[in-house]
């Protein structure tokens, strides 16, 4: 791929994708976008959310057991 064209090849996710990924409702998304817990941005009137922002978000959750 050209280096030119990286930036485009990451994937966007709904919010309704990502509420179902981390099974919670879609205005608990919004409420973490409007926190600044989960970065995302704006494509006309809907949001958008990187998938590897939220893989980084979900990581940075666990908790280890023992």
């Amino acid at each position: 791929m050209d280096e030119s064209n990286q930036g485009l090849a990451t994937r966007l996710l709904t919010v309704s994708e990502v509420a179902q990924a981390l099974r919670v409702s879609n205005m608990t998304v919004y409420r973490l976008v409007s926190a600044g817990a989960l970065p995302a941005l704006r494509v006309g009137r809907s949001v958008r959310l990187r998938a590897e922002d939220v893989e980084s978000y979900m990581s940075g959750r666990l908790i280890k057991a023992g």
